[in-house]
Order: C-alpha cells, then sequence, then structure tokens
C-alpha cells in the first residue's frame, strides 16, 4: 500500500481527477469524476453516479486507476490499485456519502468505490513523465 503526501492530497482536493478502466475485452474508458476525494493516507474515493461503463469495468475486474494533474503547474499523479465498491445503508462509507448528498442536495451515488493505492506514478511534463514514483 502506498501512502499520500501533503502535496498529493492538496492537488488531489482542488483538481479535477479522471478514472480510467477496461473492460472484460481490454477497451480502455476514461471519465472525469468532481468527487474524487482522499478517505485516507492510502485510498482514494468517489462518488460512481452514473453507473454505466465504468461501474461495469469495475465489477468486471476491479482495477482502477486515477489521474489528477495542475495545469498551471504541469504537475500531476497518476495512482493505481484495487478497488473495493461500498454500496447499501448498511456500509458505513455508502451511508456517510449518502449523509453527504442529502446535505448539499446532491445525487445520491449508485455506489461509493474505494481504491487501495498499490502504484504512483509521476504526471509531471517533462522526463518524469509517466514514470513510477513508488509501488508495492
Amino acid at each position: 500500500m502506498q501512502k499520500l503526501t501533503p502535496g498529493m492530497k492538496n492537488l488531489i482536493g482542488n483538481n479535477l481527477g479522471y478514472v480510467a478502466t477496461v473492460d472484460e475485452n481490454g477497451d480502455p474508458d476514461i471519465g472525469p469524476k468532481m468527487s474524487i476525494t482522499v478517505l485516507d493516507d492510502s485510498h482514494l474515493m468517489y462518488y460512481e453516479r452514473t453507473a454505466r461503463q465504468t461501474l461495469h469495468n469495475l465489477r468486471a475486474n476491479g482495477k482502477l486507476v486515477i489521474a489528477v494533474a495542475d495545469l498551471k503547474t504541469k504537475k500531476g499523479y497518476r495512482f493505481h490499485g484495487p478497488v473495493t465498491l461500498h454500496e447499501g445503508m448498511d456500509d458505513p462509507i455508502y451511508a456517510r456519502a449518502i449523509e453527504y448528498a442529502d446535505a448539499h442536495q446532491l445525487k445520491h451515488p449508485a455506489v461509493v468505490p474505494v481504491m487501495e493505492i498499490t502504484r504512483i506514478d509521476w504526471l509531471d511534463a517533462g522526463p518524469k513523465a509517466g514514470t513510477i514514483y513508488s509501488q508495492d
């Protein structure tokens, strides 16, 4: 399990992130998720609201990549890891997401994917781009 630095947490909290998955045929899918947040030092989560291709892919193989970058500084990271899907009011993470959505008049998520970060890549412009920052 990899640990997020304070700088990574700040980047995630202040920029739009994209999630990427692959289906059972190896076809990629990518989309922006405005709800990506830090759950703790080693986990990221977001609210899966559309419940279409991305959710289908997560149910099929549980693999997720989240990319977040800052356009101004041209720095960013790509986070990799397996996902656990949280759903149903008996799940504390899902229940907390519903409470937050209700308090902020947001659409309820279908599920809340939580990624355990096992690898982090650099997304900085220049020679480090795409190289491994750290991994298990």
